[in-house]
């Protein structure tokens, strides 16, 4: 597997998919190797961040580093092609893989990587960096891009602008792909509009089982916001509807680079709470105690939001802003609501805080989903099948 971002050095969940996949995939007996780039994710890191390993021997991890350091991302940035990495990419590629899995390989090789190896090749779609220099298509960090305006929209996110992307690198690329593999709809219905025959599928990611957590029935009434800081995620949209809110506060755990405008909005305000980072074992317990996770996203998601499938673990439901892909998780399971507008949040807010059993049974079909369709089991089934079939129309035979 070949990504940017892989624990510790990661940010989002992209690089936690990857690494469950990767160990699910090795519990099963199957040889997994992963490719990241550690000096993409020290360019991007904050200054004294801090990482806890915890590698799995069954898992080989190559940590690229290369001693010129930012300036190896750089180059992959600019230039599209892995550069300073392609030596040591091609010799790991070189041992005889079946099946090269690529991620979210912007600085870990850029659209050049694609090219290299001649194994069945997978990408899963993370983010929408195949469309957008900017991952988001979140225009001039403003609003959802509905016309391309590309480098002046880049400058504004202060970023070196990409001349590549006007050439037609990236439409070489995509065709050494035999499948590219979409956890939503939406996302499939964006990419098409740019490339009509791209082989890509529908197949949900999945969420592995944990013990839920005990509830406290005296912890005080909260919703809850988990995940990176930044405009684009919208958490700004829902103060209105905290300050004097007088049954329930919002308590945000996550950082990003938001945060500082974040926390500024929100100063005198008790009934909103800025918690942090925090750990996974105490994540959960603030999605079992929660009434309900709010995703209030102002630009397009690619997958279900993963804090809607944590929360959904832990039997607490999700409401969710009805833009891009959000929705989708909403419409499977019927674990939450789909919001319209603030009004129409306040409104399930309220009836979750008067209905604790409404809570509880919307919470139970989250659950419920999570163990029949968004499982291990059925996540890899649909897996080997992409392979299966990338192998056949190859005439390959796997064992």
């Amino acid at each position: 597997m070949v990504t940017t971002f892989y624990p510790p050095y990661n940010f989002g969940g992209d690089g936690i998919f990857v690494h469950r996949l990767a160990h699910e995939l090795a519990d099963r007996g199957h040889h997994v190797e992963v490719i990241h780039c550690t000096d993409a994710f020290r360019l991007l890191a904050p200054k004294g961040t801090e990482l806890v390993a915890d590698d799995d021997p069954k898992v080989e991890v190559h940590r690229l580093a290369s001693p010129l350091g930012f300036l190896s991302p750089l180059a992959t940035q600019q230039t599209g092609h892995p550069f300073f990495k392609a030596a040591r990419i091609r010799e790991i590629f070189a041992r005889g893989f079946d099946v090269i899995h690529f991620h979210n390989i912007s600085l870990a090789g850029g659209p050049g990587l694609l090219k290299l190896g001649d194994a069945i090749k997978l990408y899963t779609i993370h983010e929408f960096w195949l469309l957008c220099p900017t991952h988001t298509l979140f225009k001039f960090n403003r609003e959802v891009c509905v016309e391309r305006n590309c480098i002046p929209c880049q400058l504004a996110y202060r970023r070196p602008p990409q001349l590549w992307r006007h050439t037609h690198m990236m439409d070489d690329a995509v065709r050494h792909v035999d499948t590219f593999i979409s956890p939503d709809r939406h996302t499939i219905r964006k990419h098409r509009e740019r490339w009509a025959a791209m082989p890509i599928i529908h197949l949900p990611h999945f969420v592995p089982p944990v013990d839920l957590a005990a509830r406290d029935p005296s912890a005080p009434p909260y919703f809850l916001y988990v995940g990176r800081l930044e405009k684009l995620k919208g958490l700004q949209t829902l103060y209105p509807l905290f300050r004097g809110h007088p049954t329930a506060e919002l308590w945000i755990a996550g950082s990003g680079t938001y945060e500082r405008e974040l926390r500024a909005q929100a100063a005198g305000e008790p009934t909103i709470r800025f918690l942090g980072h925090q750990s996974g074992a105490r994540l959960q317990e603030l999605y079992r105690q929660a009434i309900a996770v709010v995703v209030p996203s102002i630009n397009y998601e690619v997958a279900p939001p993963l804090v809607a499938l944590e929360a959904f673990r832990q039997q607490t439901p999700a409401l969710v802003s009805n833009l891009g892909a959000t929705p989708e998780i909403i419409e499977q399971s019927g674990g939450g609501f789909v919001y319209e507008d603030l009004q129409d949040l306040r409104s399930k807010m309220d009836r979750l805080c008067r209905d604790p059993a409404l809570r509880n049974e919307l919470g139970m079909r989250g659950y419920r989903t999570c163990n029949e369709t968004l499982s291990i089991e059925a996540h890899l089934a649909g897996y080997f099948g992409v392979i299966r079939e990338a192998a056949a129309s190859r005439g390959r035979s796997l064992a």
